[in-house]
């Protein structure tokens, strides 16, 4: 039985380092968001800084380890082989919790997802002990979990999204009305002033609190600086604003951008000692416990878990290992950098494309903070509300082709990252695993709200964002909480032969989602859908809406002809899945269409005509999406509800429309191509007879109709299906009627 234990142990360490490199994939968004947002610094400069910042967050976080120990579950009330069962339950849900979610590129809580995996596996292994027992009851529990820190873990990682929400708001709003967006053109003491504020504050809360659990200090230096807080605050005060002067005045360097480098050192540094425990916490408990229990020469079943109870000091050598497999995912993992879209996207200072549909809930939070403002400003002096209004004017910024604006500028990215830090180290040292996601995406949106990024025409949209955000952090603690209890009454259930199978489970599962996760990028970086304009000018404009039209063509063939087929053979997945490629399509037209406002915004004064074109290009691919999506959805649903078959000679005849249909879409697809647009006249000659092909279809329907067909639905389908494929056809010979007149022109 020994055995069975030494390879927990080496299934836990290697579950480890897939966390760790797990972990860091989908927490990168915590430290990386507001560097990369504000683009005030490179991105080979970020990494390394947050690299940096990795290495001594993970040397300083011996204290945090001991959550792992005690701080969920009385140790003294397990015996050895309960409490590995439990650690192999917490490790094998974690690994496969948190894979799922980056698969999927969602970011979430590490720090919830271990604390409510070690809560369900502590509770179900408790509850069997109590049911064997026969004399104690589920009022028993309270004896085995703790419930007094578990509960005040809990209560502060709830409470940290109120309170990151509400500081993160307050510093930025405060920030932006001494600062204003016109921050560069202020003097040169406001900046230095500004960041000797923001490195002392980061100095404190990172450095002097981080020293307090930190190993490898010397206790002296320790005491030391414990007993003269005040003096080096002070100090340090003086100096880093003196820096801030000196690197502006001599090296002309800017002192936000010099405030977001230290302060992505200090948040990942602040990461890597808050969360680190998520990660490997738990193997290193099992480590401890196992070292206690093969010196005892009591059976697993027999030894008692008191040792846990007391503080065990986290060997340096470890935490440094983990810190250098940290800094190398966060360089190499690709999956890293695919989880920071929703923050950035949600904080952005200018419009892009919303992710997430408004509901009943943003709507009236949208609506009640709209009414507030409201009643506010009948309070507040119209000079007063005017002079703040400057201060969030924001500049118009002058970009190159193609290049991107930032999500939001140096101030608020600086407010981010310092308000962050601040209050995971101020968590970290009082012992409480906080979440780095909540606190960092909560500050986020909180600086948002307060800079006025959330306007009339997208805070619907990003306030649905933050709830939905929000809602998935509750799934997840549900979802660990179940899975890691189902997984240790497995193991608990026969270990030989559940510990190899569920690891097994983990490898597969693992590979999946790498080869999932690997084909759909493969696939993504192929699929090419239409692309919004950057030309200014006619010419430019003409030239890009070829590759749309050609585009247009091609999957409007494909759709049009999987639909009548799926139709034919009552395949109900093939119109399942036209329909998924038929809502792509339309996204990507109304993402367009969304983004006419900017296009005009940037058109050259000369090429005014250009606009009209574009508009009308756009208004005649809705309207073949939206022929396409009639045709796909009454399909869909005449199968889906099992009406009867097409009859022969209707199958017969939707395959001629279908060849007819299809000649037509692969001449305009090699036409805009080639780029040998001459050729448009040849399609719109054949205008006419694929109308009579389709009028000679429609009177055959009517004879039959009249003479042998019984069924209303069917006729009612097919009608719809020839009506609106004329309508289609219609599209089409208007787009090309449009293009050929303006390629005339040019």
């Amino acid at each position: 039985m020994d055995n069975i234990y030494v390879l927990m142990l080496v299934a836990l360490g290697v579950l480890a380092i897939a966390d760790l490199v797990v972990g860091v994939s989908n927490d990168a968004v915590n430290f990386l968001n507001s560097a990369i947002g504000s683009k005030a610094i490179s991105f080979k400069t970020i990494m390394i800084v947050a690299s940096l910042g990795i290495a001594f967050g993970a040397l300083s976080s011996s204290g945090m380890m001991e959550v792992a120990r005690k701080g969920i579950f009385v140790p003294g009330e397990f015996y050895f082989n309960e409490i590995m069962i439990i650690f192999m339950a917490v490790m094998i849900t974690d690994i496969l919790l948190l894979d799922f979610f980056n698969t999927l590129g969602m970011p979430t809580s590490t720090t919830v997802s271990i604390v409510f995996e070690l809560l369900g596996a502590a509770v179900v292994i408790s509850l069997i002990k109590i049911s064997a027992s026969g004399t104690e009851t589920f009022s028993d529990l309270t004896r085995y979990i703790n419930t007094d820190k578990a509960t005040e873990i809990i209560f502060g990682i709830l409470l940290s999204v109120v309170v990151a929400f509400s500081v993160g708001a307050l510093i930025q709003y405060v920030s932006r009305l001494l600062l204003s967006f016109k921050f560069e053109e202020k003097s040169a003491w406001v900046a230095n002033l500004f960041g000797g504020i923001a490195a002392t504050a980061i100095t404190y809360f990172i450095f002097i609190k981080g020293l307090k659990d930190t190993s490898f200090i010397p206790p002296d230096f320790k005491e030391f600086v414990f007993g003269n807080t005040t003096i080096i605050v002070a100090i340090s005060f003086i100096i880093w604003t003196s820096i801030c002067g000196f690197l502006n005045k001599f090296f002309n360097i800017n002192v936000y951008k010099f405030i977001i480098i230290i302060g992505t050192f200090a948040i990942a540094m602040a990461f890597a000692g808050n969360d680190l425990v998520n990660f490997i916490g738990v193997p290193i408990a099992a480590l401890q416990s196992y070292e206690a229990w093969s010196i005892s020469g009591v059976a697993a079943d027999a030894f008692s878990m008191d040792v846990m109870g007391k503080k065990v000091p986290t060997p340096t050598l470890l935490l440094f290992i983990a810190g250098i497999i940290m800094v190398l995912t966060l360089w190499f993992s690709k999956k890293a950098r695919g989880v920071l879209k929703t923050s950035i996207d949600l904080s952005s200072q200018d419009s892009v494309k919303e992710r997430f549909q408004p509901n009943f809930l943003s709507r009236g939070v949208v609506r009640t903070a709209k009414g507030l403002s409201f009643m506010f400003s009948k309070v507040l002096p119209k000079s007063t509300q005017e002079k703040i209004n400057q201060k969030f004017e924001k500049p118009v910024l002058v970009l190159e082709k193609g290049e991107e604006a930032p999500a939001f500028d140096m101030v608020r990215a600086a407010v981010n990252l310092m308000v962050a830090s601040i209050l995971i180290s101020i968590a970290t040292s009082m012992k409480l695993p906080l979440s780095t996601t909540y606190v960092t995406f909560m500050v986020a949106m909180g600086t948002s709200l307060a800079d006025r990024a959330w306007g009339s025409e997208s805070a619907v949209y990003r306030v649905a964002g933050v709830l939905n955000v929000i809602g998935g952090w509750f799934f997840t603690a549900f979802s660990a909480f179940v899975a890691a209890g189902i997984v240790a009454f497995l193991i608990h259930w026969n270990v030989k032969v559940m510990v190899p199978v569920l690891l097994l489970l983990v490898v597969l599962l693992l590979a999946r989602n790498y080869i999932s996760h690997k084909n759909r990028n493969n696939k993504g970086g192929t699929d090419v859908g239409l692309k919004k304009s950057e030309s200014s000018t006619v010419q430019g404009i003409i030239a890009e809406s070829a590759d749309n039209i050609s585009n247009m063509a091609s999957r409007t063939n494909k759709i049009y002809t999987d639909v009548l087929r799926g139709l034919s053979k009552q395949d109900l997945s093939k119109l399942k899945k036209s329909k998924k490629g038929i809502a792509k399509l339309d996204a990507e037209v109304e993402e367009l269409r969304d983004n006419i406002f900017y296009f005009i915004k940037k058109l050259d004064e000369t090429s005014v005509r250009g606009s009209s074109f574009y508009i009308t290009i756009l208004a005649y691919l809705t309207d073949v999406t939206q022929s396409l999506e009639f045709i796909s959805k009454k399909s869909y649903k005449y199968v889906n509800n099992n009406h009867k078959a097409l009859r022969f000679n209707q199958i017969k005849d939707l395959q001629e429309i279908d060849d007819s249909l299809s000649t037509l879409l692969t001449e305009i697809e090699e036409i805009f191509n080639s780029r040998k647009f001459d050729r448009i006249s040849y399609v719109l000659d054949k205008k006419q007879e694929v109308f009579d092909s389709l009028s000679e279809k429609i009177q055959k329907q009517i004879e039959r109709t009249r003479t042998e067909e019984s069924s209303p639905k069917n006729t009612t389908l097919y009608f719809n299906l020839l009506l609106e494929t004329k309508d289609l056809v219609t599209a089409l010979m208007n787009l090309m009627e449009e293009y050929y007149t303006s390629y005339k022109k040019e």
